[in-house]
């Protein structure tokens, strides 16, 4: 049974991890790091996991606890307590964690690497915060293909992983282009790059059907053409231009999408035809150096000519460059988006 002193130490130690998980919350604000831990429910939503396997009772890790089926924002990703969770539930177990008193094991749901808490996560708080390095845990292993590691849960590559994945399967374009190196930082960005594609497939079809041809354009040709004539010549000239020397925390696809972005963004602005992938590039070397300074410049810059009027042509495009877009826009090349936008009212 524990004793008043362990009682007493209990509430000490409580009082100290939750100033703790104060700490940490601001500093995750201060830093922008997500401080809770990570949701099974969106794991497994994602995932599309459903098998499930009793492993029975095993020692795991407390390192490699990354979530929790229900309480995920009561605990810091360190299962530090906060102020959702119950102190006396939490003082009590300490209390007789520390009296040597027997505690049940907790229940993990596991998948991959990591697991996640089914029922017990004071006790895996508690156990923590006496620096356990393990737990006893009753393990039921939800089955993936997605190998899922402790990594993968530092910052967001796990949905990162599952993006990929899902892209993957809806493109098979490591088949269809096995050397391909369509790799993103960010979630989010693979959805973008299939809408890339599911865009030229569109106009892809078009032309054929406008060139008489009567069956229809395989999706897979279609992946295999946008990678060709789309993706790849950017790529070239971003390796040309030296560019990723500028952003060693990114990919090539990373910057293919921002480079895809500001060529329709200044296509737009300007009544300009699409910029062809050389000057894409080039346009976007000029307004985004390397340099905190150069970067600063050239936006003030760009802000102050906008703002009187003065922005005749964006950086990066001679004067002989801009007239020649401009004359085959009035031509009618227009850019992706003012083509969606036109069949998009066309339809309405």
């Amino acid at each position: 049974m524990p004793t008043p002193q362990h009682k007493m130490e209990a509430k000490e130690k409580y009082r100290r991890t939750l100033v703790q998980a104060q700490l940490a919350d601001l500093f995750g604000l201060i830093s922008g790091e997500d401080r809770d831990l990570i949701s099974y429910d969106e794991v497994v939503q994602r995932l599309k996991a459903r098998q499930q396997i009793s492993m029975g009772t095993q020692m795991v890790r407390l390192d490699r606890i990354v979530g929790s089926v229900g309480r995920y924002r009561d605990f810091t990703r360190t299962f530090l307590p906060r102020s959702g969770a119950n102190a006396e539930r939490w003082t009590r177990i300490d209390a007789m964690m520390n009296s040597l008193e027997g505690l049940p094991p907790v229940e993990l749901y596991k998948i991959g690497e990591v697991y996640f808490v089914r029922d017990g996560n004071h006790r895996v708080s508690v156990a923590r915060a006496n620096e356990l390095s393990h737990i006893e845990a009753y393990v039921t292993e939800i089955q993936t293909d997605i190998p899922l590691t402790l990594d993968d849960f530092e910052r967001d590559q796990w949905i990162i992983k599952i993006e990929r994945s899902e892209f993957l399967k809806k493109t098979h374009i490591d088949e269809l282009r096995p050397n391909n190196n369509l790799s993103f930082t960010e979630p989010g960005r693979y959805q973008i790059c299939y809408q890339h594609i599911e865009v030229h497939y569109y106009f892809k079809g078009k032309e054929l059907a406008s060139q008489g041809f009567v069956d229809p354009l395989p999706f897979p040709a279609a992946v295999e053409s946008w990678y060709d004539t789309i993706y790849l010549p950017v790529i070239e000239a971003i390796r040309k231009y030296g560019l990723m020397a500028g952003f060693p925390e990114r990919t090539e696809a990373d910057l293919y999408l921002w480079i895809a972005f500001q060529r329709e963004r200044l296509a737009q602005h300007y009544d300009l035809a699409p910029l062809s992938p050389e000057l894409a590039v080039k346009t976007f070397a000029q307004l985004h150096s390397d340099h905190l300074w150069d970067r600063t410049f050239k936006g003030l810059r760009q802000s102050f000519l906008h703002v009187i009027g003065a922005d005749a042509k964006p950086l990066g495009l001679t004067e002989e460059e801009f007239e020649e877009l401009r004359a085959r826009h009035d031509a009618g090349e227009i850019s992706l988006a003012e083509a969606e936008s036109k069949s998009s009212a066309a339809l309405v």
